[in-house]
């Protein structure tokens, strides 16, 4: 199931969200420019868990949390950084306005950092970078959950040679993307991955979801 577009509508211009987009734009270019060095960027700047267990606590925090942003923005190919943006445009806006836009990048970054935290809690060993929005852009889902459950979501449905739209409400739709996201991390757990089976970290994409209504509500985003 890949979502189109939703049919909740909006009354600003989600700025913000279109400001993060085109930053993880940037950057996503930028990767693409490093051609063979792009690996050994990717080594030194995302967020590797190993690191918090290595050295000085307060200083690899601090290290921890200068990768975890940073982290936030890169991207491991064209379908991460895609499937990214389009969640974050479908689902964003609407986060965007019920929150105002100075509490909403915070919101983002927050639930970023919640979602790095939630991986290096289950990968405390792991010297795998890990990279991507997808955990901050799980906080967006699960605050969009909590503000507009009963929105339709317009998705497009591939059943081997069927495809079709169908309106699906969030009701459903994202507790099904969650579900999926936690028995995979659990799988990947039972195979000995630690949560980040085939590279994807299951349990950053858990954690943000989970954080994501608790910051919504701690900044004041309650529904109406």
């Amino acid at each position: 199931m890949i979502p189109l577009r939703d049919l909740h509508s909006r009354k600003q211009t989600p700025w913000v969200t279109i400001l993060l987009i085109v930053i993880n734009a940037l950057l996503f270019v930028y990767e693409l420019s490093l051609g063979p060095r792009l690996d050994g960027f990717l080594l030194q700047s995302a967020f590797v868990p190993a690191n918090l267990h290595q050295g000085p606590l307060l200083p690899a925090i601090g290290e921890g949390l200068s990768d975890g942003l940073l982290s936030m923005f890169l991207h491991g190919g064209w379908l991460h950084f895609l499937g990214n943006m389009l969640f974050l445009w479908i689902f964003g806006d609407n986060v965007e306005e019920r929150l105002g836009r100075l509490r909403f990048l915070v919101f983002y970054l927050a639930a970023g950092f919640a979602a790095t935290a939630a991986h290096a809690w289950f990968n405390p060993l792991s010297t795998v970078p890990a990279i991507g929005a997808s955990g901050a852009i799980s906080g967006v889902l699960g605050a969009y959950l909590f503000l507009h459950p009963l929105a339709k979501i317009r998705t497009l449905v591939v059943l081997f040679v069927f495809i079709t739209t169908i309106d699906i409400p969030a009701l459903i739709f994202l507790p099904v993307w969650f579900l999926i996201q936690l028995f995979s991390g659990v799988a990947s757990i039972d195979a000995g991955d630690g949560g980040a089976g085939g590279g994807v970290a299951w349990f950053a994409h858990n954690g943000g979801f989970v954080a994501g209504p608790l910051l919504l509500l701690v900044l004041g985003g309650k529904r109406r």
